[in-house]
C-alpha cells in the first residue's frame, strides 16, 4: 500500500498528458489528492509499530541499494501532513481555471516528497531529494511572479549545489559501511572508531541537509523564492520541501553518525539559535507580507535544529527524547500554519496585487472571513495554547532546558526570546494589514470557497492538535526516544 501511496499522484500526472483532459485537469488533481490522502490515513490506522508497511526489493545490487522504503513514527506524521497540504493545494487552484501542466508539476511533486519520507535507502533518498528540486523549480519559473526567473534559478542553484555536498556525504557512508541502506547503517554505524572521518562526512550531510531546511547562513535563497512562487508553490516549499532538511537529519545524521553529532551537538545548536533569533528579528523589519513569512520559516526551523543538537548532548534522555518529540511536532506544526499564511497571502495577492503592508489595510473591513484565517494562523504561529505551535515549541524548550546543562539553559532561555519577536512582527503585521486604517490597495471579495476550503482544515488540524495532541504523540514519542537511544551510542 505505501508504494501506492508514493506513486498514485504520479500516475495521476501521466493521466493527464494524454489528450482531452486538459479541462478535466483540477478535477483529476483533486480527487488524486483526495484518495492519496485516503491511503495516507490507512496507513496510519494499519500502522503496527516499529517499521511498517515495509517493503524491500533488489535495485542496484553492485553498491547495495535497493528500493527500501517504510513508515515508522518520524515519516507518517509527515506523509499525512504532506498529503492533506497538497489537497489544500489543489482545492485552493480551483478558484480559478488549472493547466494540465501546472496540476502534474505538484502531483509529481507530491510523489517526489512522500517517496523521500517513506525512503529507507540513502540513495533512494537522494534521488527524491533531488527531484523535489526540478519540480519546485519549473513551478517557481513557470507560475511565479515578479522576478520569478532569477528567484527560480536561485532556487535551483542553491539547493542542487547542496544536494551535491548531500551526495559526496552518502558516498562517505556507503565508504564506511559499505552499504546505502538506513536501517543496516544504523544497526552499525559507519567511522565509529574514526572519528575524524565520521566529523568530514557529517560535515558534507549536514551542509547538505542545512541548505534546504534552511539553516543559518545558508538561507539566502528561501526568501526571493517564497515571494516570487505562486501561493501554492509557497506553501510546498515551506510546509513539505523544508522538512526534507530537518527529516534528514533526523533520519540519516543522527543515527548514521551518533559519535560526531555528539560531538559537535552544541555547533549544531549554535547554528539553529542563530536561526532563531535571526530569521525572527529579519522578519520584523520585513514591509513584504509574503518575505515576512519566509523568514518566519527560517525562525521555525531555528527552533528544530536547536532541539535535535540537544539530543546529542551528555544528558538524561527524558529531556533529549522531549526536544526531539518537540522537533517532529514542529516539522508538522510549521506544514499545516505556514501553508495556511501563504494561502492567505496569495489571496492578498489576487485581490490587491500587492504583498507590501504599508499599501494595504482595514482588510477586517472588507474581508472578515480572510481576516479570522489570518488570526488564528498568526496566533498559531507565534505559539498561542490551544494551537499545535504551542505543543511543538514547550516540547522543545522543555527538553532543551530540563537537559540541566548551564550553557543549554542559556540557549533555551534565549530561543524563548525568538518567541516574544514572533508574537511582535504578528501582531504588528495584523494591525497594519488587517485591523488599521483603509489602504490604498483594496482588497475585495472576501475569501471564496475554494479559498476557505483550502485554508480552513490546515487550521483545524492545528487546532486539533493543540487541543488533543496525545493521537499524534503517541506516534512520535517511541520513535524519538529511539533516536536518542540510537544518539547515545558512543
Amino acid at each position: 500500500m505505501l508504494s501506492l501511496v508514493i506513486f498514485l499522484p504520479l500516475a495521476a500526472a501521466a493521466v493527464l498528458a494524454l489528450p482531452r483532459t486538459g479541462r478535466a485537469a483540477g478535477a483529476v488533481w483533486i480527487a488524486a489528492a483526495a484518495a492519496d490522502l485516503a491511503l495516507a490515513v490507512a496507513l496510519w490506522a494499519t500502522y503496527p509499530g516499529g517499521i511498517g508497511h515495509e517493503t524491500r526489493l533488489r535495485w542496484i545490487p553492485t553498491v547495495s541499494a535497493g528500493y527500501h522504503i517504510g513508515v515508522d513514527g518520524l515519516s507518517l506524521p509527515l506523509i499525512a501532513m504532506t498529503c492533506v497540504l497538497f489537497l489544500c493545494c489543489a482545492l485552493y487552484s480551483a478558484r480559478g481555471p488549472v493547466s494540465r501542466s501546472y496540476a502534474a508539476l505538484f502531483l509529481f511533486l507530491q510523489t517526489v516528497s512522500v517517496g523521500l519520507f517513506a525512503a529507507l535507502d540513502l540513495l533512494l533518498f537522494f534521488v527524491f531529494f533531488d527531484l523535489s528540486i526540478v519540480g519546485m523549480y519549473f513551478v517557481i519559473a513557470g507560475w511565479g511572479h515578479g522576478d520569478r526567473a532569477r528567484s527560480a534559478l536561485m532556487f535551483f542553484l542553491y539547493t542542487f549545489l547542496g544536494s551535491l555536498v548531500l551526495l559526496l556525504g552518502f558516498i562517505g557512508l556507503y565508504v564506511g559501511g559499505r552499504t546505502f541502506d538506513i536501517a543496516d547503517l544504523a544497526r552499525v554505524p559507519p567511522f565509529a572508531d574514526r572519528p575524524g572521518a565520521a566529523a568530514v562526512v557529517l560535515l558534507a550531510v549536514g551542509v547538505g541537509l542545512a541548505v534546504k531546511t534552511p539553516a543559518v547562513p545558508l538561507h539566502t535563497w528561501l526568501p526571493p523564492a517564497h515571494t516570487d512562487a505562486p501561493a501554492a508553490g509557497s506553501a510546498v516549499l515551506a510546509g513539505v520541501l523544508l522538512k526534507m532538511g530537518a527529516y534528514g537529519f533526523a533520519r540519516i545524521a543522527m543515527p548514521l553518525l551518533p559519535g560526531a553529532w555528539q560531538r559537535y551537538a552544541w555547533v549544531i545548536i549554535c547554528v539553529g539559535l542563530a536561526g532563531v533569533l535571526y530569521g525572527a528579528l529579519v522578519a520584523l523589519a520585513q514591509d513584504d507580507v509574503k518575505r515576512l513569512i519566509a523568514y518566519t520559516s527560517v525562525n521555525h526551523m531555528g527552533y528544530i535544529l536547536l532541539a535535535l543538537g540537544a539530543a546529542g548532548l551528555a544528558a538524561p534522555s527524558a529531556p533529549r527524547t522531549l526536544a526531539v518529540s518537540g522537533a517532529v511536532t514542529q516539522m508538522v506544526s510549521h506544514g499545516l500554519l505556514t501553508g495556511a499564511l501563504f494561502l492567505v497571502a496569495g489571496v492578498l495577492w489576487d485581490r490587491a496585487r500587492t504583498y507590501d503592508a504599508r499599501r494595504l489595510g482595514g482588510v477586517a473591513a472588507t474581508a472578515p472571513r480572510l481576516t479570522a484565517l489570518a488570526a488564528l494562523a498568526a496566533f498559531g504561529s507565534l505559539g498561542l495554547p490551544g494551537l499545535s505551535g504551542f505543543i511543538a515549541e514547550f516540547q522543545i524548550f522543555a527538553g532543551v532546558i530540563g537537559t540541566g546543562l548551564p550553557a543549554a539553559v542559556v540557549a533555551g532561555a534565549l530561543g524563548v526570546t525568538g518567541i516574544l519577536i514572533t508574537a511582535a512582527l504578528f501582531l504588528r503585521v495584523l494591525h497594519r494589514v488587517f485591523l488599521g486604517p483603509p489602504g490604498e490597495a483594496g482588497v475585495t471579495p472576501d475569501t471564496r470557497w475554494p479559498e476557505t476550503a483550502a485554508i480552513v482544515p490546515l487550521l483545524a488540524l492545528s487546532v486539533l492538535i493543540g487541543v488533543a495532541p496525545r493521537w499524534l504523540l503517541d506516534l512520535i514519542e517511541p520513535v524519538s526516544a529511539a533516536i536518542v537511544s540510537l544518539v547515545g551510542r558512543p
